[in-house]
């Protein structure tokens, strides 16, 4: 099963897939049970009735994880497995989410963002927003000091608040660092 695991990925909605596999096609239980990484007890209990009762069969070939020309090739053959589309499943995967910070830490990002300007001042507005998920408005009215909370701003590290991971910080530290290192020389030259 941990090679298949590796080599295929798992289908949306597992269940509902199981479910409208068993009421709409001739496969068999392993069959199911593989496609949908579940136990072949587990879709036996799903035809049954016993387990998943209140789930809606969702069809895989309308969401385009599955093509009805694979499903008839499976029922022909019980020995063969069903194939995830993977145009479909690389599609829905790719999905690139912005940052989430917490609401209980969201009143945390202006220290953070006065901190690193503090501490790293060569540090750019694009590097901010990728260890702290801010906006340039934010981090300009607080290089500015023009923040309308300015005075309430505690210079603190954005590591030990938890808006980023150490190991971020450190490679966008490292940028800042060798990117100021060539302009240091030329400046020394001249």
């Amino acid at each position: 099963m941990n090679k298949l695991n590796s080599v295929q990925e798992v289908p949306l909605m597992r269940k509902a897939t199981a479910v409208w596999l068993i009421e709409n096609t001739s496969l068999t239980f392993l069959q199911i049970a593989k496609f949908c990484h579940l136990h072949d007890l587990e879709v036996q209990g799903i035809a049954d009735g016993d387990i998943a009762s209140g789930i809606l069969g969702q069809s895989p070939i309308m969401s385009g994880q599955l093509t009805l020309d694979e499903i008839h090739r499976c029922e022909k053959d019980p020995s063969a497995n069903l194939v995830l589309n993977q145009n479909a499943a690389s599609k829905i995967q790719e999905t690139n989410q912005g940052k989430y910070t917490p609401i209980a830490r969201r009143q945390d990002k202006p220290d953070g963002i006065a901190f690193l300007l503090k501490y790293y001042p060569e540090i750019s507005n694009n590097q901010v927003k990728k260890l702290v998920g801010t906006t340039d408005k934010m981090i300009d009215s607080i290089r500015t000091r023009s923040h309308w909370n300015m005075k309430n701003i505690k210079t603190r590290d954005i590591v030990l608040l938890g808006l980023c991971s150490q190991s971020m910080f450190n490679e966008v530290i490292s940028q800042v660092h060798t990117s100021e290192t060539p302009t240091n020389k030329t400046s020394e030259n001249d």
